[in-house]
């Protein structure tokens, strides 16, 4: 199976409480469509260096930044498709470019058993950072339920809302359930609007109007800072965190 696709756009976020997210619904009557997958669980797996390399970095908010995962919007078996995907950002745009392959493939070439499973440009970009950062491993399972939503007219804007937001750094497989620790508290959403230029005007005016910020919540950001960068302190016990 060979497949490649590319994205270009900025990625705005905000945090719903529960009453933003009903006005929300209402906002997008007539404007927005759920997409044809409904409400569907989302699995990622990040990769990143023993001393968590790629995180700090992002969280350092440089003008470019980039990730490196695995992604899957069901649970799978190791023939089932996945994507490996890397995400950039520059000066707030935001460039995703992913191929899908055998889950097993995709595994077996990120860390470094097997070579990349074909060859395009995509994964060739891929494997430059794969053997740029040289020892990637699994280092986060991050899953959400998204619904995702696109202009009835067809237009490029895209509106996702995420919620049971978990991650953990054990049983990193796309083959496991889901689980983990609550990454965003409570009953809270995590709005992002997807977009290759300006707002329209009904989503600026309801943003406005219900005082909503945006924000630049991470979720691999968040579960380092909350729970994996304590608990790499505590294995230190004081000492040098990083090398």
């Amino acid at each position: 199976m060979k497949y490649a696709e590319s994205f270009k756009r900025y990625e705005l976020k905000y945090i719903l409480t529960p009453g933003q997210k009903d006005l929300l619904m209402k906002a997008m009557e007539g404007k927005m469509e759920l997409d044809g997958y409904g409400r569907t669980t989302i699995r990622n797996i990040y990769y990143d260096t023993p001393d968590m390399r790629l995180i700090r970095n992002s969280l350092d908010r440089p003008a470019y930044k980039e990730k490196l995962r695995l992604r899957s919007y069901s649970r799978v078996g190791e023939d089932d498709p996945v994507f490996v995907e890397i995400k950039k950002k520059y000066d707030g745009i935001v460039w995703k470019r992913r191929i899908a392959v055998p889950e097993h493939q995709a595994t077996d070439w990120l860390t470094g058993t097997a070579g990349k499973p074909f060859d395009s440009q995509i994964a060739n970009e891929i494997e430059y950072m794969r053997t740029f950062y040289k020892d990637l491993r699994p280092s986060c399972f991050l899953t959400y339920e998204r619904e995702a939503f696109y202009e009835k007219n067809g237009g490029d804007l895209r509106i996702t809302t995420d919620e049971n937001i978990t991650a953990r750094d054990r049983n990193m497989s796309l083959r496991y359930g889901t689980g983990g620790t609550k990454v965003l508290d409570g009953d809270l959403t995590l709005l992002e609007v997807k977009t290759p230029g300006s707002l329209p005007m009904w989503l600026v005016r309801f943003l406005s109007e219900n005082n909503i910020r945006k924000t630049s919540f991470s979720k691999y950001g968040e579960y380092y800072a909350g729970t994996l960068f304590p608990k790499m302190k505590e294995e230190t016990k004081g000492g040098l965190l990083y090398a």
